[in-house]
């Protein structure tokens, strides 16, 4: 029953069931229909790395060549400058650079981009203005040119730093590595750092999460975040590299999690959601204690903003009336940039009932609690007649001790918490219509 594949819910509906009825000229539509006040947040995925790790399920690719990447940035300038068309001169409330490995855009790509969006739109009241970065390639330069643009926050992959874990993935980076890029972000003003980690790895223990997890805190990151290596091979066919017998079986990826949650709570840090972690008085903790944190395609977030738009190959976006993704090949987004059009090619306008639905997956996701009564009144529903059969469904769970339910209110306990996302499940109408193939929920 906990052995099993489920979303992630960075979004509800899930990616999986967008469809090709949403394209370019719907997304114009969309955006025209945009209120004035409206706030956006950006996102923008840049699809290159410098090498490729073996864990990866992002959309990216390897390369070492300039051209392809100064080709891309302009691709990048174009989609903005259509956007901006529809959009333009509104207040940006989150900006976030994404891959891959978006700093391969170089401190002249990262600062002519910006600069475009800063003529595009109202930066002036930014909140958090992030970028992911691959600590082996940290360097001075870059990281002036960061704070140069307003970056206040990076967000560093370290995953696991045991030696022999490091080369059953293809990342070979020292703890020395880390520390460093963190030295080297703080020199230039940058001071607000995320850690990711990952459990379920190959040959991958749960003394070697421990000791990451020890060494990690040395550096204080504010934030963590401990996703479980998602292995699909069927998606992402370097992961067929990964010897399978290595990888740790679902007891021993429980108690790896289990181990990690354990470790960060007793070093101080407020558990967020299904999997951050944070500095009791960092923006994120804050924002959870007073229910206020979102999940979006970046995992949690303070992110209030009314709309998010998705810049890049198969970069996703929210607007209110649905969801929008870009062509996911990096020639089939240039070709339409290029010809002066958006690069959408699918998405899906949500129903009332999808709302509803991802209101209360979402506010699981995040709360680890909901009163149904009260999501349902706000969207003008009555929980009686949507939810009878889930609560129902969620009975076993109960008995289990993941989770208590009093009439039409959820909690998830501290035991259910890494079983949220199939605690949320029980609440996706999709997921029984058009199965979909993803990763273990833990």
């Amino acid at each position: 029953m906990l052995n099993r594949n489920v979303p992630r819910y960075t979004s509800y509906p899930t990616a999986p069931h967008f469809g090709r009825s949403v394209g370019p000229d719907v997304y114009r539509s969309w955006l025209d229909s945009l209120r004035e006040d409206a706030s956006l947040s950006l996102y923008l995925h840049v699809p290159f790395c410098a090498q490729l790790c073996l864990y990866c399920g992002c959309n990216t690719k390897v390369t070492l060549r300039r051209p392809p990447i100064e080709a891309y940035a302009e691709r990048l300038i174009g989609e903005i400058d259509l956007v901006a068309g529809e959009a333009g001169r509104r207040r940006i409330a989150h900006l976030h650079w994404g891959g891959g490995t978006p700093s391969i855009l170089g401190p002249e790509g990262l600062s002519k981009i910006h600069a475009t969006l800063a003529a595009a739109f109202n930066l002036d009241d930014i909140g958090e203005h992030a970028i992911e970065l691959d600590p082996r390639h940290v360097t001075r330069p870059l990281a002036r040119a960061l704070a140069q643009i307003g970056v206040n926050r990076t967000s560093l992959g370290v995953q696991d730093l045991n030696v022999s874990v490091q080369n059953a993935i293809g990342r070979i980076q020292p703890f020395e590595t880390v520390k460093n890029a963190v030295a080297m972000l703080a020199e230039a003003g940058i001071t607000k750092i995320n850690f990711d980690l990952m459990y379920g790895l190959p040959r991958q223990s749960v003394n070697d999460i421990l000791e990451t997890i020890r060494q990690a805190h040395t550096l204080s990151p504010n934030r963590l975040a401990v996703f479980g290596y998602a292995h699909v091979p069927w998606m992402k066919s370097h992961q067929r590299l990964i010897d399978e017998a290595a990888l740790p079986g679902f007891g021993e990826r429980q108690a790896q999690a289990t181990a990690a949650h354990a470790a960060l709570v007793e070093l101080g840090y407020q558990p967020i959601g299904l999997d951050h972690y944070a500095h009791r008085d960092d923006e994120l903790a804050v924002a959870a204690s007073n229910g206020r944190i979102r999940r979006n395609f970046q995992g949690y977030t303070t992110d209030q903003a009314d709309a998010l738009i998705g810049l890049g190959a198969s970069a996703i976006g929210r607007l209110p009336p649905g969801y929008v993704q870009n062509a996911p090949d990096i020639a089939g987004y240039s070709r339409a940039i290029e010809s002066g059009r958006f690069a959408t090619v699918r998405g899906m306008a949500i129903s009332a009932d999808d709302r509803l639905r991802g209101r209360v997956i979402e506010r699981l996701m995040c709360d680890m609690s909901i009163d149904l009564d009260a999501v349902a009144s706000e969207a003008g529903a009555g929980p009686r007649d949507h939810f009878a059969d889930e609560l129902k469904s969620l009975t076993p769970f109960e008995r289990d001790g993941l989770v208590t339910i009093e009439g039409h209110r959820i909690k998830v306990t501290e035991k259910g918490r890494p079983f949220v996302r199939i605690l949320a499940s029980a609440f996706d109408a999709y997921l029984q219509e058009m199965p979909a193939r993803h990763s273990l929920a833990v």
